[in-house]
């Protein structure tokens, strides 16, 4: 009872003890300390290193756990190590810029001289985490969201600093400074909108330059669909350059750029990127009529990209009646929904093959029997028409032949040398060569099959029909 007790021996983390399993055991705080003492590095920086052992915590955490338990060993190890522990303490006083480690060494009467050190690999970049969270809040409140990511640009000599020091002490549990930086300050973010963040498809990204910390929004593109009728003859479906100025403005465009005044595209687009507050769009349509046809019927699908949207949370039935109104008749959009953007892609697959309905008044170079137009008829249904690439196209389409069916015809005598043609059909088929047979390059066609000249005087599509989701998938995935 008289013996005191004997202070149990520090073992260095180099040293394996009964209890620890061994230097493998005592990983991170080996490298921890080999790290200190050769560069100064922040709690962060520290961690970071480390970031792939134990779930639940920062790097943060991390750094500070590693640096405090040294702290505690150091203090400890005073007892009967002075010289190895104020070594130590002095390590991570200076080059772990550590509160607790100053202090203690103050307790024994040894003060660190004020050398303010930075961290070696951010220079403190980690320490303004909020500082940067606060100014995307602050960039944020220009946009209307529901979800967010936080991107960034890091400097190259940022990141060749952090890789220099894994590959010098071989360190392979940590992770890069960008994905520690766009994870925190996207908790940091959440915390003070409320919004959550989205890695799949997010409304916003908020992107932050970690050279001057300047923070730039992208707003991800809107996609809104719908369908349109084509009320007037003369309107291309989309803007057309002027083709002796290419856009640029001269005397035969009187200067607008443009071959038409208007277009299906601008009448739908102007009101929906003065409501989305969006920098532009994209129109995108199943297939297009000709300048010269309507689009009547149930209308033609479309949808719109709206880039960089300020606004995503709109009424679209408002919407619907600005635009109607804004176009005044000549075009008319019903049915607008919100899509993705894989739906484009299903559009392009439904223009090429869904059938489509055309009404064509056709003028022949002779009178025509009943007898005629019904053979013509029954020729026609059912029919595969080979066909080359129309002339009046050729500058604009791949020069291909192109296969197209003919589901149903209907003929119906308007006059003796005027006909009515009800045309239902493979989506991409020119149905005007249909008629003409453009010298051949359509066969059959009606021309071939009256034996005489046809000539389509009015043109218009009454309706765009659907594929079902799994033929569009069938399309895409042929593609």
């Amino acid at each position: 009872m008289g013996e005191t007790a004997s202070k149990p021996p520090y073992n260095h983390p180099e040293q394996p003890n009964g209890h620890s399993g061994g230097t493998r055991n005592m990983y991170p705080l080996i490298k921890a300390l080999e790290i200190l003492e050769k560069v100064p590095l922040c709690n962060s920086c520290l961690g970071r290193q480390f970031a792939l052992l134990g779930m639940g915590s920062n790097n943060s955490s991390r750094g500070h756990a590693l640096k405090l338990v040294f702290t505690m060993a150091a203090s400890y190890m005073l007892r009967e190590n002075t010289e190895e522990a104020i070594r130590i303490l002095k390590v991570l006083a200076t080059n772990g810029m550590f509160q607790p480690a100053i202090e203690t060494l103050q307790k024994e009467g040894i003060e660190i001289g004020e050398e303010t050190r930075r961290c070696y690999v951010c220079s403190g970049l980690m320490s303004k985490k909020k500082e940067v969270a606060e100014k995307v809040v602050s960039k944020l409140k220009e946009y209307d969201y529901r979800n967010f990511l936080i991107g960034c640009h890091v400097p190259t000599s940022l990141t060749e600093r952090d890789d220099e020091l894994k590959a010098l002490h071989q360190i392979d549990t940590g992770e890069s400074i960008k994905a520690e930086f766009n994870r925190e300050v996207g908790k940091l973010v959440s915390a003070m909108t409320g919004k959550p963040v989205d890695f799949k498809n997010p409304d916003v990204v908020a992107v932050v330059n970690l050279e001057n910390l300047e923070v730039t929004v992208n707003s991800n593109p809107l996609y809104i669909a719908g369908r349109y009728l084509k009320h007037m003859r003369g309107i291309p479906q989309t803007k057309w350059p002027c083709r002796a100025c290419k856009g640029e403005g001269c005397p035969r465009c009187n200067g607008t750029g443009k071959m038409y005044a208007e277009s299906v595209e601008e009448l739908i687009l102007a009101p929906m990127l003065e409501e989305t507050r969006g920098d532009e769009g994209k129109f995108h349509g199943a297939g297009r009529e000709d300048i010269d046809a309507r689009m009547l019927g149930t209308g033609r699908p479309f949808i719109v990209e709206i880039k960089n949207p300020k606004k995503r949370n709109i009424d679209l039935k408002l919407l619907e009646e600005k635009i109607n109104a804004y176009a005044q008749g000549k075009v008319e959009v019903h049915s607008l929904h919100f899509a993705v953007k894989e739906n484009v892609r299903q559009l392009k697959a439904l223009s090429e093959f869904a059938p489509k309905t055309y009404r064509a008044l056709v003028k022949l170079d002779r009178e025509v029997t009943p007898q005629e137009l019904e053979q013509l008829e029954k020729q026609l249904t059912g029919q595969t028409i080979r066909q080359k690439t129309p002339r009046r196209v050729a500058h604009r389409r791949a020069m291909k032949t192109r296969l197209k069916k003919v589901y149903q015809v209907q003929a119906k005598q308007i006059d003796p040398r005027t006909i009515e043609l009800v045309v239902t059909c493979q989506g991409g088929l020119y149905v005007k060569e249909l008629v003409t047979g453009d010298k051949r390059r359509t066969r059959p066609s009606v021309s071939e099959i009256l034996q005489t000249k046809a000539e389509c005087t009015e043109l218009d599509v009454i309706d765009v029909g659907t594929l079902t989701p799994q033929e569009i998938e069938e399309v895409v995935e042929q593609q």
